[in-house]
């Protein structure tokens, strides 16, 4: 079986195929990380500016301060907004005069700045993001027109039943610990947030160390690592120098011990009563953490429960039985942590008969396994999707950072596709057993009176 490729910090300079591909990393004293992919015959290029730093570490900042929760969101808003030789106006232009395709991303553990760029705008790309990153003024009036754009993001968000019930239940599972925070913050936050605490999450937080800079199509690493240095040394931000030698930084054990993910240890039931035509339905417990040796087995047995049109799920609730458009399970997976869920949109009158059959399939799966035949079909939907995925210069992009911030591991397609058909019925029962048997939490959100929903 191939070992994966190991990405050690204290490595400077590392060369491997990949896929097809041939990436290159190097890990600068000042404690940035570049990494690229090179695919033959591409003729654009994904740059991603990853910094290891999400919701989840907000706390850290300033606990006494409510405005310094919401700080990693509003902060990624404020760094489209102006640095000292660019206004909002001019990187907004700068992006669509090349017709880039821009955005960032706040998640959990990490926050991302992003384009997609023809082979021949590569270097604008990579000198609009670094100012970016490295030079945002912050500015104040900017900073309250942004919160009611934020503001605005949310009350979309809260329009959208099917989020209000993913958020609600993620602060279920996970309780009082950050990751049960929802990522954007919500309105009592952003309303209470101040420049200073952003402004301080942003210096205490943003360095070389936290950096990790990504990019995968037609890149030339050499180029981009002496881009990547020239942009932080000119930074008007001295902590940005790269003459200054840091250890970079992965999200330590030290620190995940310390701050434990709670287990859930009741069931419960939990309802909000919305206006809508349908329950938007969540049945779920805590699941494997990023590193979890058994999440090839989590993948066997969530893509036979309900990763597709053939699931188990999916044939039950909506093709034998009419109860639901959309049904499905899926997991997400942290550091230290983990969530498992099933999804399924019902009227109110059939919310119990789908949260009978979504709990009897899980059942009948911990108690029975799953068939040959299953197994068969799991493996070629993965093998598949995941082929398809890396076709996209975004997706390779995004694998080289998910790896080098996450577990320091990066597995190339064959690597992964050997670890998957290497589980045993044995695996995938022990880990659909473990979830069935934990403590579920349901979560409903929509016209709740007139749905019956049973108290566990």
């Amino acid at each position: 079986m191939r070992d994966p490729i190991l990405l050690p910090l204290d490595l400077p300079e590392l060369a491997v195929d990949l896929s097809g591909g041939d990436v290159r990393r190097t890990v600068h004293p000042s404690g940035l990380r570049v990494l690229t992919e090179r695919m033959p015959a591409s003729r654009s290029v994904s740059i991603g500016f990853w910094v290891g730093v999400g919701s989840r570490d907000e706390q850290a900042e300033r606990s006494d301060a409510p405005g310094s929760l919401g700080s990693t969101h509003f902060l990624e808003h404020l760094l489209f907004k102006g640095t000292p030789t660019r206004d909002a106006y001019e990187i907004a232009t700068g992006f669509d005069r090349i017709g880039a395709e821009h955005n960032a991303l706040t998640a959990k553990e990490y926050t991302c700045y992003y384009a997609k760029v023809r082979d021949a705008d590569f270097e604008q790309a990579v000198t609009s993001l670094a100012d970016m990153v490295t030079n945002s003024v912050l500015d104040t009036n900017e900073f309250e027109t942004e919160r009611g754009v934020i503001l605005e993001e949310l009350a979309m968000a809260a329009d959208d039943l099917a989020d209000v019930a993913n958020e609600r239940f993620f602060e279920e599972v996970f309780g009082d610990h950050p990751l049960g925070r929802p990522i954007g913050g919500n309105a009592e936050t952003i309303l209470a947030a101040n420049r200073d605490d952003v402004d301080r999450h942003y210096h205490h937080r943003y360095d070389p160390s936290t950096l990790v800079i990504t990019a995968a199509g037609a890149v030339d690493h050499d180029r981009l690592v002496a881009l990547a240095l020239a942009a932080l040394d000119a930074s008007h931000e001295e902590r940005w120098r790269t003459n200054v030698s840091r250890v970079p930084v992965r999200r330590a054990t030290a620190e995940v011990v310390e701050n434990a993910v709670p287990v859930c240890s009741s069931q419960r039931v939990v309802k909000v009563d919305r206006p809508s035509e349908q329950i938007n339905l969540l049945l779920g417990t805590n699941g494997l953490p990023t590193g979890d040796p058994r999440r090839f087995a989590f993948g066997i047995m969530n893509s036979v429960l309900g990763g597709g049109m053939s699931s188990r799920l999916f044939q039950e609730i909506r093709e034998k039985r009419g109860l639901a458009y959309t049904a499905y399970s899926f997991g997400a997976s942290y550091t230290d942590a983990g969530l498992f869920g099933i999804y399924a949109g019902s009227a109110p009158e059939k919310t119990a008969a789908v949260l009978e059959v979504s709990k009897n399939e899980l059942a009948r799966m911990a108690a029975d396994g799953i068939t040959e035949e299953e197994f068969e079909r799991s493996l070629g939907q993965i093998a598949g999707s995941s082929a398809l995925a890396l076709e996209d210069s975004d997706t390779r992009m995004g694998r080289l950072a998910r790896a080098e911030l996450g577990t320091g591991e990066l597995y190339d397609l064959d690597a992964s596709l050997e670890r998957f058909e290497a589980v045993t019925a044995e695996e995938i029962t022990s880990v659909a057993s473990m979830l069935a048997e934990s403590p579920l939490t349901v979560v409903a959100v929509g016209d709740v009176a007139k749905a019956v929903i049973p108290e566990q």
